[in-house]
């Protein structure tokens, strides 16, 4: 089984959602991030890419460096 690891793409958003330190929120836009339409109903398949993209970039420990306190 392929991923699709593209921009916009589910795996692509669980990813940044975690980066961000964002909880998980499924979603994905077809279109590229930020291209309408942003899709939130989605499939078995696209859940499971959305939530491995996310435990991926947890586990890796790839967050945001927000500044603030050295």
């Amino acid at each position: 089984m392929t991923i699709d690891r593209g921009h916009g793409s589910p795996y692509d958003r669980g990813r940044a959602d975690s980066y961000y330190g964002r909880p998980p929120r499924p979603h994905w836009y077809p279109n590229g991030t930020g291209n309408q339409p942003l899709i939130t109903d989605l499939t078995p398949e696209q859940l499971d890419d959305y939530h491995r993209g996310f435990n991926d970039n947890t586990r890796e420990g790839n967050f945001k460096d927000w500044g603030g306190d050295e």
